[in-house]
């Protein structure tokens, strides 16, 4: 294959998580005396890591309280609403049977990340599942990212980043990497383009058969 090893975002690329996201929203905001935000609003406000996309709600002062009243509401209802995207574990499957070393690269907290994971099956193909609180590094920084490569001992031309925001497109054109955007998530085909990606797909079934091809 072109590439052998290959980075996946997770919300927004690998799974549809944004339901249990906005519902975690609409128990914190309104006990800081902040309205619910709408699905709409929660959507366009994740990908930079829980306590940047809260800067999006509450004032810098409030977003310690905020991830407070969050983060243990998440932790017991995270799995619920969780759902894989369509041809998610099907190209995993196939990437890892075809000899490729595949991870999840994620801005979600690390240990949310690998519980989804095992939920939903993604485990047994992945060989490192890496988000917040894992270093201190998020996407883009390229630190993170060289620390994913290392990890897996991959080389940056021969490594393919996966993902459904700008913050992927970033993290991939700061550490050499190629990325393919894909426009099930947080932004449109038109904004992964103008971000940089070198490829952008409607949904993972288009990715693999790209792969395949």
């Amino acid at each position: 294959m072109q590439f052998r090893t290959l980075l996946f975002d997770l919300d927004g690329t690998l799974i549809d998580h944004f339901a249990a996201i906005h519902r975690a929203y609409a128990h914190t905001l309104p006990q800081l005396g902040l309205p619910a935000p709408t699905l709409a609003e929660v959507r366009a406000a994740v990908g930079g890591g829980l306590e940047h996309a809260m800067l999006n709600f509450v004032r810098p002062d409030q977003v310690s309280a905020a991830v407070a009243i969050y983060r243990p509401y998440w932790n017991a209802t995270m799995l619920q609403d969780v759902v894989a995207l369509p041809g998610a574990l099907a190209l995993l499957r196939d990437l890892h049977n075809r000899g490729a070393k595949l991870a999840i690269f994620t801005n979600k907290q690390g240990p949310s990340s690998r519980l989804i994971a095992d939920h939903l099956g993604f485990t047994p193909q992945l060989s490192a599942n890496l988000g917040a609180g894992d270093t201190a590094w998020l996407k883009p920084d390229l630190a993170f990212t060289a620390h994913a490569l290392g990890l897996l001992h991959a080389e940056p031309a021969s490594t393919l980043l996966v993902g459904d925001s700008p913050f992927d497109v970033q993290a991939a054109l700061n550490s050499g990497l190629t990325c393919w955007g894909v426009a099930t998530g947080t932004h449109t085909a038109a904004e992964l383009q103008a971000a940089g990606a070198a490829r952008v797909f409607a949904d993972l079934p288009a990715i693999r058969n790209a792969l395949s091809g």
